[in-house]
């Protein structure tokens, strides 16, 4: 008799292969490995910096600190964005502290060496008292490159690395019907945590973990395997599209009353849920028209570019290395996970909310409650664990974190064991290894 084969719904088109490669332990506990990250990936990506927001005018600029590195990007008197190393040439002190300034020039706070914004030296005390002349004109900041996608900017340390677009194929395409250019950053939270920067990674690879992790999202999202379909690109990156506005398939929601969650959904767009006892899964249709009804009356005029698909279900990208976008009609979630300067055991985890602009919306509700509609309404950085919420859903993510983290230090653990859904963790880990141990 042959043995079942697993259910799956990878796509055709995007199905690629993997080596089998051990997941070993070391990747999330060692000094060594966290090393050979620092050489051989993070020089080697793109890395998302900001919101072009936070760069209105000439002389504003952004600081973003990673790992032991910190890069600041300018807006320019022409409107250009420039990305610069933030440190001073002179003695190496760090030019900018805050996460955002405005200045009219960068000075260095130890002794007062002056930069215009394009980087340029401009001013030093005792002009006349360097060997090589006056060093005006002469020196400059070290330069990164710096481009922008969507409502971001975006900063890249290697010159051999894809242009950005490039680099996030297919994303651009994929995600143009949002019309992200003019969301706006309304929730903006960290939290050091106790674990490595992989964990979370692995976690957003995979849906594995949500009828555990998340029970109460099956009632309006659809976790089944067979509906959950799963995308591999050549670029490196991964993504999962999972039915929204229909309940698991794992529990049978389709003979009863509509759970809630679903039930709220639809009362959202003027749909009696009562209506749909013993039918909850055609919910998702009728959604679809009415905001194709009703969504330009209610300033909802980005709608129109959308796909059906896109109208109700969660568009969930995993970008190589370390940034995940969640796209759904009305949000888009920032999930990203970063090392922490010198403990592999440690990371900081940020989570962004954007919202599209409509007509007359002055709040919104954000995965901690409701805030203005307002660039950065809600900001703060905390300890994971302190009772400070970074989102009901991302906390839960959150709490398996640590406790992973002491299971991989145990003598116990030889290496993951994967069903065939966690191939994009397979393949992450793959991808990792040919940054890392590929090449000296």
């Amino acid at each position: 008799m042959n043995a079942p084969q697993p259910v799956s719904r990878y796509s055709q088109e995007f199905d690629l292969p993997v080596r089998g490669d051990t997941i070993t332990a070391d990747r999330y506990i060692t000094r060594e490995w966290m090393e050979l990250e620092n050489k051989h990936l993070w020089p080697k990506v793109w890395h998302l910096g900001g919101m072009l927001a936070d760069l209105a005018e000439p002389g504003d600029v952004i600081r973003h600190n990673l790992g032991k590195e910190s890069v600041i990007m300018v807006r320019q008197e022409d409107g250009a964005v420039r990305a610069f190393y933030n440190t001073c040439p002179h003695r190496g002190n760090r030019l900018i502290l805050g996460e955002v300034a405005s200045v009219p020039r960068i000075t260095c706070g130890y002794h007062a060496w002056q930069f215009d914004l394009d980087g340029t030296l401009v001013k030093v005390q005792d002009p006349d008292d360097f060997a090589g002349g006056d060093p005006c004109g002469k020196v400059r900041l070290a330069e990164l490159r710096c481009e922008t996608w969507g409502p971001f900017v975006w900063w890249c340390m290697d010159d051999d690395v894809k242009p950005l677009l490039e680099w996030l194929e297919p994303y651009p395409e994929r995600l143009k019907g949002y019309q992200l250019e003019n969301w706006v950053r309304v929730l903006n939270v960290s939290a050091d945590c106790e674990f490595n920067w992989k964990i979370i990674r692995d976690n957003f690879n995979e849906s594995y973990h949500l009828p555990t992790i998340h029970p109460e999202l099956a009632t309006f999202i659809n976790d089944g395997l067979p509906t959950t379909l799963f995308e591999m690109y050549p670029s490196g990156h991964n993504a999962m599209w999972m039915v929204g506005h229909q309940a698991t398939t794992r529990v049978d929601y389709e003979s009863g009353d509509v759970p809630p969650g679903l039930y709220e959904a639809a009362e959202a767009w003027g749909i009696d849920p009562k209506a749909y006892r013993g039918r909850t899964s055609a919910i998702r249709e009728a959604v679809i028209e009415a905001k194709r009804r009703l969504g330009p009356s209610r300033g909802y005029h980005n709608y129109a570019t959308m796909t059906d698909q896109q109208l109700v279900d969660y568009f969930h990208c995993t970008m190589f290395p370390n940034v995940t976008l969640t796209m759904s009609p009305e949000q888009c979630q920032i999930l990203r996970t970063e090392p922490h300067p010198t403990d592999p055991e440690k990371c900081v985890f940020q989570h962004w909310c954007l919202y599209p602009p409509i007509e007359g919306m002055t709040e919104v509700m954000t995965p901690v409650g409701p805030a203005p509609f307002r660039q950065d309404a809600i900001q703060r950085h905390s300890t994971y664990g302190d009772g400070v919420s970074l989102g009901f859903v991302a906390d839960q993510d959150l709490s398996i974190g640590t406790s992973q983290q002491q299971g991989l230090n145990s003598r116990g653990f030889k290496g993951c064991i994967l069903p065939n859904q966690e191939k994009r963790v397979q393949r992450f880990h793959e991808l990792l290894n040919d940054y890392v141990l590929g090449k000296d």
